[in-house]
């Protein structure tokens, strides 16, 4: 154990030592989170804004007076779209979709014929696009109040045409609503922490070997497991320290979100963080063994970057299985590193509760990955020592 701690002091005096690179990893992996999280909410805030704007673009609104009066009835002010539309529109310079006209639109209705309405949008323009659905309801429901107004005038009653009443009712709680927009802040806290333990692991390993401090290190007489034990106790702490401080960080930034809707949804407190914890400190114990088994077979600072290269695109893709398998949550999940901790925390986010059955499963995968990575990290040094 004396020789432990001398090898955990050193090595985390070390890290220290390189404050230049450490104090990108803590701003970086401190800052992304909240920052994201703080974009999120002004993007969501703007959208409500332009939902509050209640505007509608008619081109040739003097040919459809009924329609402008039932727009303005439903407190919508109608304008004329500005000219070149359509080009403003692919150049993303204008961000409304249109509502187009025909000349005799108005005396089709009259006649009881049913006039065109054209509807024009830029499905790569997502300004207008959010607009779309919207503009679609407004004129269904003008759509509605003619025919209405039509079977009213004679003498049919209008509930001949709905046989039945479907009332919608949605299952989502407020935290799973939420986490529909935050579901990208696992993957941040996640690749916070291997970028964390990435350096430590790398300079603790080739890093010493490059600059030759590795074989003196080995020809003391302590164990080879205490200095194994040491050098991987310290890059897990740098790491573990950087979970801690990404999940804290979640805290204060709710304060500053810009949007009322998504401060109600998203409640990130005490429980949540402590969530987090349990599935992200295992996970920075065996990315750190991990790196460390990568890392201790190269000769150079350079060629264990190539190499760690990648674990870390391994890590930054799992999370993606989520995205491309539509059909929810499988039971083998909880199996692949990476992709559990990002589905954990996900259901954090929605508010579900963790099993311990949930928590063990990851909990023992990254287990056994850090006494694989100690055990080939131990081999290593063995193995160097004798050469």
């Amino acid at each position: 154990m004396n020789a432990f701690w001398i090898v955990f002091r050193k090595e985390v005096v070390d890290a220290l030592r390189d404050r230049r690179t450490l104090m990108m990893v803590f701003i970086s992996s401190v800052l992304m989170g909240p920052l994201v999280l703080i974009a999120l909410s002004g993007l969501i805030a703007s959208l409500q804004a332009r939902a509050e704007e209640r505007i509608v673009y008619i081109d040739d609104v003097a040919n459809a007076p009924g329609l402008k009066n039932f727009f303005e009835r439903q407190t919508f002010t109608v304008k004329s779209p500005p000219a070149g539309y359509e080009a403003l529109l692919r150049a993303s310079k204008f961000g409304h979709p249109v509502l187009v006209v025909t000349k005799d639109f108005e005396a089709r209705l009259l006649r009881g014929d049913s006039p065109t309405v054209e509807l024009v949008s830029d499905s790569a323009n997502s300004q207008a696009e959010s607009a779309t659905h919207r503009l679609q309801e407004l004129v269904q429901a003008y759509a509605q109040e003619r025919v209405t107004l039509t079977l009213a005038l004679r003498g049919v009653a209008p509930e001949l045409l709905r046989p039945l009443d479907m009332q919608y009712r949605d299952l989502a709680s407020t935290s799973s609503r939420a986490a529909q927009f935050t579901g990208m802040l696992p993957f941040f806290v996640m690749m916070a922490v291997l970028y964390g333990a990435l350096n430590a692991a790398l300079d603790s390993t080739a890093g010493e070997r490059e600059r030759g401090s590795l074989e003196p290190l080995l020809m003391n007489a302590a164990d080879r497991r205490a200095l194994v034990a040491g050098k991987w106790a310290a890059v897990a702490s740098l790491s573990m320290l950087i979970a801690v401080l990404s999940c804290l960080s979640f805290l204060p930034a709710q304060w500053l979100l810009r949007s009322d809707t998504l401060q109600a949804m998203f409640q990130f407190g005490p429980r949540e963080v402590l969530a987090f914890l349990a599935v992200l400190l295992p996970f920075a114990t065996a990315l750190s063994a991990l790196l460390m088994a990568v890392a201790i077979r190269c000769k150079t600072f350079k060629e264990a970057q190539a190499s760690s290269a990648l674990l870390v695109l391994a890590v930054s893709l799992m999370p993606l299985v989520t995205v491309f398998n539509q059909g929810g949550e499988e039971p083998w999940h909880l199996w692949v590193p990476a992709l559990a901790q990002n589905t954990l925390m996900t259901r954090v986010l929605k508010g579900e509760a963790l099993s311990l059955m949930q928590i063990g499963v990851p909990l023992l995968v990254c287990l056994a990955m850090s006494a694989l990575g100690v055990v080939l990290v131990a081999r290593s040094l063995r193995s160097a020592a004798t050469k």
